[in-house]
């Protein structure tokens, strides 16, 4: 009898330390901090609008045929131009960075815009973002573009280049790049179909943004087994990864209040980096149906 009430004792206790170890353990997870924890401050704001260009040019590897194109100044979409930039004004941007090296200059297209000296082109940064900065009371309009280091590359070795660049087209006879052309065809006859705003909602998802960014790493991709991945590593990557750089030479304050107009090609990799750092907010453009606060 008394040895079995020293077993029940033990027992009693090895459960005791038991459930308090995992109590402590518990508590212990409780307190855990993550990243986010260290880095919760307010941060500037980012919002990236990722466009088709509106006057085609027509530089990119997937060309717009004439029949698909559509006449941003006619009048139904200038109404739906309208729409598309109360919207973006919800961001209530302080800044706005365009996809331009400095040629043309856009602070002075502002300018003259304001002063009625300027008739605004199809261009999307006259479209949205001249229309958007006036309306906005902004002075500057920021050309944030980057040359790629492969343009550096080839003034100190150009016959390395001209291999990165061998074969590379954007085109395949595989399966993967007959249904990218598909869908690419499929997306200009969409934008025929609903309003601009709609597209815009469309093309600045996470799942666009991502998909779009994946047709970089398919066919050529695999040309010669690294000569795709050095390739765009040292072309598109990091044009982008520059580009980002030049935000953050704009950035002043915690107030800032970015807004991005670029094609929307370089939006899956802008979402990557701004997401990652902890300097900044990324703002996701289908928020805005609500007010930014």
């Amino acid at each position: 009898m008394r040895n079995n009430l020293l077993i029940v004792i033990c027992l009693y206790f090895i459960s005791c330390d038991i459930n308090t170890n995992v109590n402590s353990e518990k508590h212990k997870k409780e307190e855990l901090k993550t990243a986010k924890d260290f880095f919760n401050y307010k941060k500037p704001k980012i919002l990236v609008v990722g466009s088709f260009h509106f006057d085609y040019p027509n530089l990119d590897a997937l060309k717009t045929k004439e029949l698909d194109k559509i006449d941003v100044l006619s009048s139904e979409r200038q109404k739906e131009m309208r729409e598309l930039i109360d919207y973006i004004k919800k961001f209530k941007p302080t800044k706005i960075g365009v996809e331009s090296l400095g040629i043309p200059d856009f602070t002075k297209d502002l300018k003259d815009y304001n002063q009625g000296n300027l008739n605004l082109s199809r261009d999307e940064r006259h479209q949205l973002g001249v229309r958007i900065a006036s309306e906005m009371g902004l002075d500057t309009i920021y050309s944030i573009d980057a040359s790629p280091m492969v343009n550096d590359l080839a003034k100190i070795d150009e016959n390395y280049v001209n291999q990165l660049w061998e074969n590379y087209d954007w085109k395949s006879d595989s399966k993967l790049d007959s249904l990218k052309r598909e869908w690419f065809k499929y997306e200009q006859e969409l934008q025929k179909e609903i309003t601009l705003l709609n597209y815009f909602k469309r093309m600045n998802s996470r799942e666009y943004h991502e998909f779009n960014y994946g047709t970089y790493l398919i066919d050529d991709f695999k040309l010669n087994n690294f000569q795709g991945a050095d390739n765009l590593s040292t072309y598109w990557y990091n044009r982008n990864l520059r580009i980002f750089r030049n935000v953050q030479d704009i950035t002043e304050n915690e107030n800032d209040r970015i807004l991005i107009i670029f094609g929307n090609s370089h939006a899956a990799i802008f979402r990557q980096l701004i997401t990652c750092s902890p300097e900044y907010e990324y703002v996701e453009f289908i928020d805005l149906e609500r007010v930014i606060k």
